[in-house]
């Protein structure tokens, strides 16, 4: 829906700007999987069940991989949200109890904020790597041919490194912890949604189930150890 609201303002031309060169990655042939991209590492390594990559072509792949980072990296800052904002937010005071219900409970200048932000941030998106549909109707959902997945010039603290072999690393890197935020994410919400309490609290319950007896019994044990050293 955001993607929607920020077009128009995407692909309306801008002041040139020079960009620097894109970073030098590994050269992949149409034989390499998924077109040399990272991310079939072990243990999976070439794993593609549905054989969805057969006969599709690069650009496809190529928009599919931006699919899977630009949800990864929404997919890590949401677990990470789950884990503060339950006990803990900076921008208003309704904490506490599931971080579902506390959403519905802002304010509308909050949301309105929120949405004005997300919508920068699309149009910055859309702009470094998404082709105009205004120049042509094959660019309708479809990358700039020069663009690499998930690069989109933002590196204010250098982090990015210049031998290839570490690039990849580090988006491999990036791509296992974008998979598993997803993931996390999503269970944080079902578990919330079906139990009506924080992850925190569940945490607590379920760890009480596996080994409360234990505990019990060690508990046991120590007041009987100190009411016979009295």
């Amino acid at each position: 829906m955001l993607n929607v609201i920020a077009a128009s303002a995407a692909f309306t031309p801008g002041p040139q700007v020079n960009r620097a060169p894109a970073p030098s990655m590994v050269t992949a042939s149409k034989s390499d999987f998924c077109y040399g991209l990272p991310g079939n590492i072990a243990p999976a390594g070439n794993f593609d069940p549905a054989n969805l990559l057969e006969g599709t072509p690069k650009k496809e792949v190529y928009r599919w991989r931006e699919a899977e980072l630009t949800h990864g990296r929404v997919g890590m800052l949401a677990a990470a949200g789950f884990l503060v904002q339950e006990y803990w937010h900076p921008l208003f005071t309704a904490d506490g109890g599931p971080a579902i219900e506390q959403i519905p409970g802002l304010p509308p200048a909050l949301w309105f904020l929120m949405t004005l932000g997300i919508g920068i941030a699309e149009t910055a998106r859309i702009q470094a790597g998404w082709a105009n549909p205004y120049e042509s109707m094959d660019n309708i959902q479809s990358l700039k041919d020069d663009y690499y997945p998930g690069d989109l010039r933002f590196d204010p603290l250098g982090l990015k490194p210049d031998d290839p072999a570490e690039l990849r690393a580090m988006q491999e890197r990036e791509l296992s912890h974008g998979r598993l935020g997803m993931l996390a994410a999503a269970g944080f919400m079902a578990q919330e949604a079906v139990t009506g309490q924080t992850w925190g609290e569940q945490d607590n319950a379920f760890t009480q189930f596996l080994l409360g007896g234990y505990f019990n019994q060690e508990a046991a044990e120590l007041a009987r150890d100190a009411a016979a050293g009295m």
